[in-house]
């Protein structure tokens, strides 16, 4: 099966599941490539395939959602989501192999990205702009977290509002404004990107009607001149003298 097969089929399962949880009232949307995929369907598609769909969904819906997707053929990983089941939960379909990670209310990686309270802006997925912050908080992103990023440049403008079609740049200043670990990491690979489209021509960025590197001077500026707190203001004084990021670690499941 090739990868465009296996995701394509990927994005059926979501989609099936995702409107299955809003008959029920269940906030639950796809996380990750998969996403972003879904978003852009005009860029050529990631070359990254797994087994595994990605969700992000709030805390008031983790027994509800459960049970769907028990419904659905769903295994819970038992002993992982009783330890870690305020953050995060795992199913497994023993029939077709897909996994299923549920983010409750966040994502925790390099730094913590809280996306609860805008999990219902888009039908199907995260909105852009936390999609795009999801793959710029990784201290070293590959190649394919570096084409996810252009992927939203180039198909989703920046503007100050929460409008679908658009990045809100408010969410983006909220989080740097606050934490210079995260604004450390973001400056970085803005500035990782930028070389890399210098370079050369990435297939990433075909068929896109934005300027990526546009997008990307706008969000340097926005996180240069965004007001910061006597938080971020002190953290910056130690530097990179103590490390400003979280080393993600995998936890195993059943």
């Amino acid at each position: 099966m090739s990868g465009t097969v296996a995701a394509n089929r990927l994005l059926e399962e979501a989609r099936t599941l995702i409107d299955a949880a809003r008959q029920r009232d269940i906030v639950l949307r796809l996380l990750g490539g998969l996403a972003i995929a879904l978003l852009c369907p005009e860029s050529p598609a990631p070359t990254r395939a797994g087994q595994d769909l990605d969700f992000g969904s709030p805390s008031s819906s983790r027994e509800a959602l459960t049970e769907l997707l028990a419904e659905h053929g769903y295994v819970p990983d038992r002993d992982f989501n009783e330890a870690y089941g305020n953050e995060q939960l795992h199913f497994a379909h023993p029939e077709t192999g897909v996994a299923v990670e549920v983010l409750i209310d966040k994502l925790q990686m390099c730094h913590t990205l809280q996306f609860g309270d805008r999990l219902d802006r888009l039908p199907y997925t995260l909105g852009p702009i936390d999609l795009l912050l999801s793959k710029l908080q990784i201290v070293e992103p590959d190649e394919q977290d570096v084409d996810d990023c252009l992927r939203l440049l180039v198909t989703f403008p920046l503007a100050e509002s929460d409008e679908p079609t658009a990045m809100d740049v408010r969410v983006f200043r909220s989080v740097l404004a606050d934490d210079w670990g995260w604004w450390k990491t973001i400056t970085l690979n803005l500035d990782r990107i930028r070389g890399i489209l210098a370079d050369g021509a990435r297939p990433a960025i075909a068929g896109g009607p934005i300027d990526p590197v546009a997008q990307l001077d706008a969000l340097t500026e926005a996180a240069e001149e965004t007001p910061k707190t006597r938080r971020w203001t002190l953290r910056s004084r130690i530097g990179e003298h103590r490390r400003w990021y979280e080393e993600p670690e995998e936890t195993p499941h059943d």
